[in-house]
């Protein structure tokens, strides 16, 4: 037997001020998380976003097409309760940051990481306070315990609707440094998108595409950016 699905029961989905920020009524019902917690998120620009992904919805609901809807479910259900771990967790990616680690070869390829993320660690010591060493290889290096406290310390400002879209940003891209890069415009999501992906893109340019590697990769893709959107919805 297929599983039950929910399906749309509610006329007209709008966003609503709402004590504490702003929220979303079905038909004058306030949506709830899964965990039923009140639905309620910092601006009405967010609101909105989530309200029109209700409004789209005909038929049986179908979550995989509610993005937006998703992440404040997460910044409310998962974030919120235990905000210390992932804001920990987020900032560990300072000491293993994938802008440190290069290619031990071809010219090219180290020519290549260098000219796209020497600056952003350049920028990363001069506008977060972080300098990061870079190696070629895979053995870890050790970075400067400073760097890594003022890394923590940014995260930690982040509020939890923040740290919903910035985790998507970092854990995809493997990239604290290319997180901040996006949410403090350093750099365009797509371009931050690229950043990260210069060893795949090279193996692809020699060797071609590999179709099941392609559909992965654009999904990886795709949530990156609509991790970017939702952070910008945050205010």
């Amino acid at each position: 037997m297929s599983a039950w699905k929910a399906k749309r029961f509610w006329k007209q989905a709008t966003a609503t001020e709402t004590e504490g920020g702003y929220t979303v009524q079905l038909d004058g019902r306030p949506v709830k998380t899964p965990a039923k917690t009140l639905l309620v998120v910092p601006t009405l620009a967010m609101a909105q976003a989530i309200a029109a992904e209700w409004e789209a919805q005909t038929g049986a609901v179908k979550p995989e097409t509610m993005p937006f809807t998703r992440s404040a479910n997460s910044a409310l259900d998962k974030i919120i309760p235990q905000f210390q771990d992932v804001a920990d967790m987020l900032a560990a990616y300072g000491g293993t940051d994938l802008l440190c680690y290069r290619a031990t070869g071809p010219e090219a390829l180290v020519a290549r990481q260098a000219a796209t993320w020497d600056p952003l660690l350049d920028w990363s010591a001069a506008e977060l306070g972080a300098p990061l060493r870079a190696t070629a290889g895979v053995m870890h290096i050790a970075q400067d315990d400073r760097s890594l406290q003022n890394l923590r310390a940014l995260v930690m400002t982040l509020s939890p609707f923040q740290l919903a879209g910035f985790h998507d940003l970092v854990a995809i891209s493997g990239s604290l440094v290319l997180g901040f890069a996006v949410t403090r415009g350093r750099l365009a999501p797509q371009a931050a998108w690229e950043a990260s992906r210069i060893d795949e893109a090279w193996q692809t340019e020699q060797w071609g595409e590999d179709e099941e590697a392609a559909a992965s990769e654009a999904v990886r893709h795709a949530d990156f950016l609509q991790a970017a959107r939702f952070y910008a919805l945050c205010g």
